[in-house]
């Protein structure tokens, strides 16, 4: 039985456990761009062949978050402008979606467990640490999406976060004024989860939140540049 096949006990196979790790690790900046991942040290580290590691690189290959080189080896993508403004464009897609079918379902301690994190945003503003905060931001949207019906498509958002991970340490630190618009339009998305509102207006308001922080981006870095997203 090949080594991605044989399923440990926790109900991850071989080249499963191996993929979260390195991907764990990417996200975490423990390994930066262009950090050599060598197959044999991996597998070492977890105690496996390297016929699954490799099965997991070539699935991070696939995601973009690793290049593999002939003769040089698999490391870990260098940052990209470009790719951070289509995982964004996307996110803001896939998580406006995500957010709108999971509102239904979100009960008053779900709402109230995500204002409690919004608020410590707020209180994180009178001594702001980036990442720390990117940490509650994600915690926040997490809370929102994450009883999205859709296994698919909470996939494909947990996927873009992790590469943004890896993209940007914290886009925060490149527009912190952002960080203060954030958490009002947090508050205002969950006024509309509270108040029932149309689904279509909960998607918009999730999705233009998303874009609103890509935008202050490049109105940063890239001022001669369009914006990242329409408001349609």
């Amino acid at each position: 039985m090949a080594g991605g096949e044989v399923t440990a006990a926790n109900g991850l196979s071989k080249s499963q456990r191996a993929y979260h790790w390195v991907k764990e690790r990417i996200a975490a900046q423990e390994f930066t761009p262009g950090y050599r991942l060598v197959l044999g040290t991996i597998a070492g580290e977890l105690d496996m062949s390297v016929v699954p590691v490799r099965e997991a690189i070539r699935q991070l290959e696939a995601e973009g978050l690793v290049t593999f080189e002939r003769n040089v080896g698999a490391r870990v993508s260098m940052v990209d402008d470009t790719q951070y403004r289509y995982s964004m464009q996307s996110l803001s897609i896939l998580e406006g979606a995500a957010t709108a079918l999971a509102a239904r379902r979100l009960t008053k301690k779900d709402v109230r467990h995500a204002r409690e994190i919004n608020e410590l945003m707020i209180e994180s503003l009178a001594h702001f640490d980036p990442r720390s905060f990117t940490r509650l931001n994600q915690e926040f949207h997490s809370a929102l999406y994450g009883k999205c019906a859709n296994p698919r498509m909470l996939d494909l958002v947990e996927s873009e976060w992790a590469r943004l991970g890896h993209l940007r340490d914290s886009t925060f630190s490149f527009v912190p004024g952002r960080a203060q618009e954030s958490v009002h339009e947090h508050e205002n998305i969950l006024r509309l989860i509270e108040n029932s509102a149309p689904l279509g207006e909960i998607e918009k308001a999730a999705r233009r939140h998303r874009a609103a922080t890509l935008d202050a981006y490049l109105i940063h870095e890239h001022p001669d540049e369009t914006l990242g997203l329409p408001a349609f």
